[in-house]
């Protein structure tokens, strides 16, 4: 064993006359000597660097989960799947809701086409409305003189009269009679205005009615409807022919008589 006086470095191969990290001649020890002894790094058969170099594990606190997942971006994923179903029922709702209510507008303006028509159906009307076909003139407004023009508002008339008897509507009769209209009751005889309103009653029978043949004869003022009235009540029909008189007054038709006769055999079975 050999000792470096300088580094105070041994060395156990006997080959080496040197220090290897200063240069100074070594000396030779007795080797009972407990001096550390260090071998040369460059020897064929050193082997202390064989083992590659392992990083430590990441460290974990006893008592925790390494693999816990995060719950926010779950709750965060939840609320907004909440925000797009409402808009989406939002913007459904602003697509269908208008349709739906152009659709019944479309029905309600079917329906009122139909009832201008003849045949018509015995509707519930409102009491509250007291306005005819011609309500919109104008007080001071002349009569019309196209006949076709007068057919067309008597024929609305018409069916507002018949929907005012069959629904004892007072106040609606009350517009579309003049003051000075006269009727005839159910024996014939003549009936004023007041006598008319004040014993008319509903009438739950009658199903539909239909007007045909009508015809107009116009003279300044003045309008004759005549034409044939059939109403239909329990699988049973009943015409009757009928002239209505009417007045151009307060810038609407008013009616100032009215006249029905049965026609054939009292009732036809449907």
């Amino acid at each position: 064993m050999k000792r470096c006086s300088t580094c105070n470095r041994t060395y156990d191969d006997p080959n080496l006359s040197f220090c290897i990290d200063d240069g100074t001649p070594l000396r030779t020890i007795e080797a009972d000597d407990d001096t550390t002894v260090v071998q040369p790094r460059n020897t064929a058969d050193n082997d202390w660097n064989a083992h590659a170099y392992r990083p430590p594990g990441s460290y974990v606190p006893s008592g925790t989960d390494p693999k816990r997942r995060r719950a926010w971006p779950w709750i965060l994923g939840i609320v907004g799947a909440f925000i797009l179903g409402i808009l989406a029922l939002g913007i459904a709702a602003a697509i269908i809701i208008p349709r739906m209510t152009r659709s019944q507008r479309n029905g309600r303006v079917s329906i009122n086409n139909n009832r201008a028509e003849n045949s018509n159906v015995a509707p519930e009307y409102n009491s509250n409305s007291n306005a005819n076909s011609n309500a919109s003139e104008d007080v001071d407004t002349p009569p019309p003189t196209d006949q076709e023009q007068v057919l067309g508002q008597l024929t609305n008339l018409e069916q507002e009269w018949t929907v005012a008897n069959v629904n004892a509507d007072k106040r609606k009769l009350d517009r579309i009679l003049a003051d000075d209209f006269v009727g005839q009751d159910e024996r014939n005889q003549p009936q004023s205005k007041a006598d008319y309103i004040r014993t008319i009653k509903r009438d739950t029978v009658v199903d539909k009615w239909e007007f045909s043949n009508l015809k107009v004869s116009l003279a300044g003022d003045r309008a004759t409807l005549t034409g044939i009235f059939t109403y239909f009540a329990e699988d049973r029909s009943t015409s009757y022919d009928f002239i209505d008189k009417f007045v151009w007054r307060d810038g609407r038709w008013q009616a100032t008589g009215s006249e029905i006769k049965r026609r054939g055999t009292p009732e036809v079975d449907l």
